[in-house]
């Protein structure tokens, strides 16, 4: 039976699959432009059946195509294999990497796509570019058809289309038509229906709705201001699906569980335990943030945490006001989270850092820094420093090493210290801003809370003269200039 039950899931999710791949258009040479001509919008994929980065995409984009099928006004998703049927239009659209996506409208380039991955991201990327910002509703039966969606959408009633609100919301709405979708209408019979002629209200997508807070939201402001403010805090919820795409909408502090997280192929699954996140979150709503992410998704963040793997149950993690990280310990549990939040509030819990183990011994010139002994090597050593981060792949670095190491070697009995850390296997403190191999800073001895960022030469003499004419103390072997000193006989 467990098998039959199995293979009924597969062909069924086999057959979604399929389904939504109907409904991307198919395109190669012979019936390129004949079949844009006929279209007003569409999305071009341009792909090889090899690539990575094609076949992740691919799925996605069948859904993005299901989405916006019966969209008015009409937008299309296609596909062009540049390896077979579809060369010469490839080299056409000077196509040189996979996937490229480009917007036709009809078959003329219209732009290049820079938007999202994902379905839900595509489908509202594409919707930004056709058509008025807000789907102007006139019908109970358009009312329906607009309200039968997987998404959240921001929805406004308006006897009067030139009123002060309606022309906020319009506003509103043309400003972030690539991030939200809206709906407006001054129909008569769907004023009826919604109950109140002047309102905006947002109404969460299906799939997220709960016991745990209202299904739609009523915005009570007067101005845009207040309207953006009202969205930001609503959009999300209490528990807030944290992808890709609106991670950024997730600020500090902030706990978020991580797990087995689809609403395409198990919603009822994922579900579950955002709910028992849910019962949590209500209890510190306007205190802390929540969310729950894919632990595929997010993987490079669990890795900063030490999880290399996450099970069944839910991993829990967060970041405090000041960005330093904490981890729930115990096995996930709505008690343990409970106790989790409430020690984290009160300052009771103990940051994890990632750090490499001290060095047993750090007698060489350059001394090496791990997140553990930092404190100890950089910032209470009593002595200037210069400190490099660097990644131990990085071809930069490794044409700096010997030139670090004879640095630190001319200036071993000099009140500075030459320091270095791999920075992708330890957590770097957040006021180093480190986006690049290597990455330096010069901390001066008497003002640790302030680095400066070193963008001097890489040569050994670049680095003298610099750190000669820094240091707090002259040094002893080179004057401030950085020329060597005359020793006397």
């Amino acid at each position: 039976m467990r098998c039959l039950a199995a293979a009924v899931l597969i062909f069924g999710y086999i057959a979604t699959t399929l389904a939504a791949e109907s409904d991307v258009l198919d395109l190669g040479d012979d019936n390129f432009a004949s079949t844009l001509k006929q279209q007003e919008t569409t999305l071009v994929m341009f792909y090889a059946p090899w690539c990575g980065h094609c076949k992740r995409l691919k799925p996605e984009y069948a859904k993005a195509a299901e989405l916006v099928k019966d969209d008015d006004p009409p937008i299309k998703l296609a596909k062009v294999d540049c390896t077979e049927a579809g060369k010469e239009t490839c080299s056409k659209y000077s196509v040189s990497g996979y996937p490229t996506l480009k917007i036709f409208r009809q078959d003329e380039v219209s732009q290049d796509y820079s938007g999202p991955r994902e379905a839900i991201g595509i489908a509202k990327y594409m919707r930004a570019q056709v058509g008025p910002a807000s789907k102007n509703v006139r019908s109970v039966e358009e009312l329906a058809k607009f309200l039968d969606t997987k998404e959240t959408s921001i929805f406004g009633s308006f006897e009067d289309i030139d009123s002060k609100l309606a022309k906020i919301f319009l506003k509103f709405a043309d400003k972030n038509r690539e991030k939200y979708r809206f709906g407006h209408s001054s129909d008569e019979e769907v004023l009826k229906k919604n109950g109140e002629t002047d309102k905006i209200v947002l109404i969460r997508a299906p799939h997220l709705s709960n016991k745990f807070e209202a299904s739609t939201i009523k915005f009570e402001g007067s101005t845009e201001s207040d309207l953006t403010t009202f969205i930001k805090e609503n959009y999300h919820g209490l528990v807030g699906h944290r992808t890709q795409e609106t991670s950024r909408d997730f600020q500090n502090p902030l706990i978020t569980a991580y797990y087995s997280v689809d609403y395409q192929k198990n919603p009822k699954g994922t579900n579950y335990w955002r709910n028992r996140v849910l019962k949590v979150a209500k209890e510190f709503a306007g205190q802390i943030s929540f969310a729950i992410s894919s632990k595929d998704d997010f993987q490079h963040e669990l890795n900063e945490y030490g999880y290399d793997f996450v099970g069944d149950k839910p991993i829990v993690l967060a970041r405090d006001a000041k960005n330093l990280k904490y981890s729930l310990k115990d096995e996930f549990s709505v008690e343990n989270l409970q106790d989790f939040v409430e020690k984290l509030l009160a300052d009771e819990l103990e940051p994890y850092v990632k750090s490499e183990p001290v060095p047993e011994s750090n007698d060489t010139p350059v001394k090496v820094a791990v997140a553990k002994n930092f404190d100890d090597l950089v910032i209470n050593n009593g002595k200037d420093t210069l400190i490099e981060f660097y990644a131990p792949w990085c071809g930069h670095c490794k044409k700096l090493t010997p030139i670090y190491e004879e640095l630190a070697e001319k200036l071993q009995d000099e009140d500075v210290v030459i320091v270095k850390m791999d920075a992708t296997a330890n957590d770097v403190p957040p006021e180093f801003n480190v986006r690049g191999f290597p990455t330096l800073f010069w901390l001066p001895k008497d003002s640790k809370n302030n680095p400066v960022s070193y963008n001097g030469g890489r040569e050994v003499d670049d680095f003298i003269k610099y750190i000669a004419k820094e240091a707090t103390t002259e040094l002893k072997s080179f004057d401030r200039d950085g020329r060597p000193k005359k020793t006397e006989l």
